[in-house]
């Protein structure tokens, strides 16, 4: 029984030394050293120059982000890939260890994404990816939509642009492609649209109107089920803080009852 005290103790001790705000703070400004050096990389005549130095400066951060994810799994053990964050962790600086030669010589290029290690130790960050993730389901809906009406539009403009700019319109993924580049506005007005119009004068209200829905009011319905599901998350936080600041200021109630039914029973054996 002692011994599994031991144990427990053991492993209490590397998680409150891994989890201390301290020593976050270091692992972030390691993975922002890292990010640097990883930039660095691409510049050839410092590389000529300090090469060397990066290399080594890069595996010993290397060295520090391995040991935190051996400790972690010392500490929690089993329950350490139970955590979607820890496993990309363990994932995004297991690439660096892949040896990156011959046809693995892509994963080399790889190692930039223990940048994105600072998204699970920037609450902030996580609290936003996590918003991101529970949208999915309501940014399906709105996949859905947008590719409804890319469909209904692209069958359109086929039918009634593909004789003129088989080009752009010949057949039914050809106008799916085109509209996209309508959507994002990228020389559609000089590109696309004024060339059409000089054929069919009125184009510019199928492209007006397509604007419109495809670009403006589909991009706020991702942007309102995003910070829907945000502001969702941010409020269950808050009730949750607030219930468990009810729960100690009832636990906090007890332990004073019970102190004062100790003093009544202390008096009481006194007389």
């Amino acid at each position: 029984m002692q011994s599994n005290t031991e144990t427990v103790t053991w492993r209490d001790q590397i998680e409150r030394f891994i989890t201390h705000h301290v020593v976050q703070h270091f692992l972030v400004l390691l993975i922002v050293v890292n990010a640097a050096i990883l930039g660095i990389e691409t510049n050839h005549s410092i590389m000529e120059s300090w090469g060397h130095e990066l290399f080594l400066l890069d595996h010993a951060i290397l060295g520090i982000f391995i040991a935190e994810i051996v400790l972690l799994i010392a500490a929690r053990g089993f329950s350490f890939f139970k955590d979607a964050w820890c496993v990309f962790d363990f994932i995004v600086v297991g690439i660096a260890l892949v040896p990156a030669s011959g046809s693995l010589s892509v994963l080399r290029a790889l190692r930039v994404l223990r940048v994105l290690r600072l998204i699970n130790k920037v609450e902030s960050m996580r609290k936003v990816v996590g918003g991101l993730l529970s949208s999915l389901p309501g940014l399906g809906s709105v996949f859905g939509l947008i590719m409804i009406i890319f469909y209904v539009a692209s069958v359109i403009a086929t039918n009634i642009f593909h004789k003129d700019f088989p080009d752009w319109f010949g057949d039914l993924g050809m106008s799916a492609f085109t509209l996209f580049q309508v959507m994002t506005l990228e020389s559609w007005s000089d590109g696309i649209a004024r060339p059409i119009m000089e054929v069919f004068p009125y184009a510019w209200i199928f492209f007006i109107l397509f604007i419109l829905i495809a670009t403006f009011i589909i991009f706020n319905l991702f942007i309102a089920v995003i910070v829907d599901s945000i502001t969702a998350d941010k409020e269950k936080d808050h009730r949750d803080h607030h219930h468990q600041l009810s729960m100690q200021d009832e636990l906090q109630e007890i332990r004073q009852e019970l102190a004062s039914l100790r003093q009544l029973l202390i008096d009481k054996q006194s007389r």
